[in-house]
């Protein structure tokens, strides 16, 4: 006897047949892509510089936990699995300046006692840099010891962004990325479009990033001369290359106390500047640097995020008509992370 089968049953059948693949296959699709083997652990120093990185990598911050004892000793605990993983630790080696690189080799330590396939410290700015070379009778190579350090940690990898010198990556006993904020900054410049402009280095060191902007806005290039009187203080002697009738912009790693910053400017102005701005990868600003920039001929200074503006700094960002401005790096690094986990060059990042 044979089966009636309606248009009804037809319909059925076909999406019994077709729901427990078809469906899965497409569900599946639009999940979004985990990789459960690449993550990113951040310590206390930036943690907001940290939350950008991941929102560009469209990815979660990895879960650890950093607390201290009354006494000031910090402990570490990695609070998820990371066997096997490509683990990425941010923090960049800012005030508290010991705090910040304690925590950095703790968590180094806990991720390869818990077994990470690869550890890479990104370190937005490197502490102790300035610390390069024996300046003074028994004095110590600050800088290469935390370079051993992290090493002896546990870290695979460093990618580092605006070394005092470039020469420091040799410290290393492990693969370095030396990374540069200037991309960032040149975009802004580009923008502001400023006439008749004049890159300027603040001292002989820092010539080759001065050349490199300089190269990137089509802008003519100046060297001011100094002479270091002591730790922090610095006589400004005289500018080396035409900035009469100029606009100029001095270029620099870090600004600390702002004390060469300032006196280089009015050097500039001395010499026929029209006006002064200024830019730096990192700001320390220490001591009196935000007093030192409000009263100083700079019309404006230009920072990235690798290190929190401290309060004071900050609420000058904040004032109407306030002098200093904050971009993000947040996609260089981000971009950096990802070249690195994929084995992708990073020779793009400098074009």
């Amino acid at each position: 006897m044979a089966t009636l089968v309606t248009p009804t049953d037809r319909a059925e059948k076909a999406e019994k047949k077709s729901s427990p693949v078809t469906d899965e296959k497409a569900e599946r699709k639009q999940r979004p892509r985990v990789d459960e083997k690449f993550k990113i652990f951040s310590g206390t120093a930036n943690e907001p510089l940290a939350d950008e990185v991941c929102h560009f990598l469209g990815m979660q911050r990895g879960q650890a936990q950093v607390i201290r004892f009354r006494d000031g000793e910090c402990y570490v605990q990695i609070q998820e699995n990371v066997r096997g993983a490509d683990v990425f630790v941010m923090q960049p080696t800012c005030r508290p300046v010991d705090e910040h690189l304690m925590e950095l080799l703790l968590m180094i330590d806990a991720l390869k006692r818990a077994s990470a396939r690869r550890i890479t410290a990104v370190i937005p700015y490197f502490g102790y840099a300035r610390q390069d070379r024996k300046d003074k009778p028994r004095s110590p190579i600050s800088s290469k010891l935390v370079a051993d350090l992290l090493t002896t940690a546990g870290a695979n990898r460093a990618l580092i962004v605006d070394l005092h010198t470039p020469q420091l990556q040799g410290f290393f006993n492990i693969p370095v990325d030396h990374l540069f904020a200037s991309p960032v900054l040149v975009d802004h410049f580009r923008k502001l479009a400023l006439p008749n402009l004049t890159v300027v280095s603040p001292d002989a060191g820092g010539v080759e990033r001065a050349r490199f902007f300089a190269k990137k806005v089509d802008a003519a290039l100046a060297i001011v001369d100094k002479r270091r009187v002591e730790m922090n203080v610095a006589e400004v002697m005289h500018v080396i290359g035409d900035v009469n009738s100029r606009t100029c912009l001095i270029i620099d790693d870090l600004i600390d106390t702002a004390g060469t910053l300032v006196k280089t400017a009015q050097a500039l102005m001395d010499n026929g500047a029209t006006q002064v701005y200024a830019c730096a990868s990192h700001a320390v600003l220490s001591g009196p640097a935000v007093e030192n920039i409000k009263n100083s001929v700079i019309k404006a200074v230009v920072v990235t995020n690798t290190i929190p503006l401290t309060e004071e700094a900050d609420a000058a960002r904040m004032e109407k008509g306030g002098k200093i401005s904050v971009l993000s790096i947040a996609g260089l690094i981000g971009r950096a992370i990802q070249a690195n986990h994929e084995e992708t060059s990073v020779s793009k990042l400098f074009m």
